[in-house]
């Protein structure tokens, strides 16, 4: 099998899962990481010769897709922040927003030497972006689930970032340290809201890093804003990524754990996406 093949079995392939843009996308995404192929190669190398696995690869490919599955599961890895960062089920797959959610620290926090917790770390990708990006920060994460850190200290390994994961729960994390930024971003999505989701998210990716309950939707945001009030330094900040639909719920959650300069903050979309805090 050539490339020139391959691209156009794959093409013929997901018609039927995608709109040609995105066909477009998920083929340049196989090229570069199932062949080592860029653009620059698949623009020029049309006629090259695939290894022999080729055609069964592509094949299966084109199976799982057409199952749902996302392309980032299938492959073992999502771009984040211009950093590759392996990712498996036991992991959600990072979204373009939550970028806008470590674009948004780095600026605001110039200062060298921060001390930062990520609570709720799933693959590290907020903590390892953080941790490369900020000025010699002292960057800490932590999450749950333990097959979930193994992920985030193999992606902290290859990107060469120094953190530290640890095993804890957000609704009862370790005794509090002291701070100067706490990030989280938590499950937020309420159960009633899963119908109306993509199949390749919610039939695939881990239902505890996403969902909360209807009658409890602040639920993690209930344990993160005490904690934080409790471990951030004099003028220390909270971020959070959030659901649009409790913006104003969380801000007065917010301020009555004593936090102040609430912001509630849009995405790049317009949507209510973040949320801001300072501690008084």
């Amino acid at each position: 099998m050539i490339l020139k093949e391959a691209i156009e079995q794959l093409r013929n392939g997901l018609a039927g899962v995608a709109d040609p843009q995105e066909v477009q996308a998920m083929i340049r995404v196989v090229c570069e990481d199932i062949f080592n192929y860029d653009q620059v190669d698949v623009a020029l190398r049309q006629e090259s010769e695939l290894p022999e696995f080729a055609p069964e690869k592509v094949a299966d490919i084109i199976a799982r897709l057409n199952r749902h599955e996302p392309l980032q599961y299938i492959v073992g890895s999502a771009r984040f922040h211009g950093h590759k960062f392996k990712v498996n089920p036991a992991v959600l797959i990072p979204r373009p927003e939550t970028e806008q959610l470590v674009d948004l620290i780095v600026d605001e926090n110039p200062a060298s030497d921060l001390r930062v917790l990520d609570m709720g770390t799933g693959s590290g990708c907020i903590a390892i972006s953080l941790a490369r990006a900020l000025k010699f920060a002292q960057v800490e994460a932590l999450d749950v689930s333990r097959d979930a850190l193994n992920v985030a200290r193999e992606n902290a390994a290859a990107l060469k970032a120094k953190v530290r994961f640890f095993e804890s729960d957000m609704l009862s994390p370790q005794p509090a340290s002291r701070y100067d930024i706490i990030v989280s971003n938590p499950p937020y999505v309420c159960w009633s809201e899963r119908d109306a989701m993509d199949r390749n998210v919610k039939d695939y990716e881990p239902a505890q890093a996403l969902f909360v309950p209807d009658n409890d939707p602040l639920l993690f945001y209930k344990a993160i804003a005490p904690y934080a009030a409790q471990s951030l330094e004099p003028g220390g900040k909270l971020y959070l990524e959030i659901n649009q639909r409790f913006g104003a719920d969380v801000k007065c959650l917010l301020e009555q754990n004593g936090l102040d300069e609430v912001r509630i903050i849009e995405d790049s979309y317009g949507n209510v996406r973040f949320a801001a805090a300072v501690m008084k």
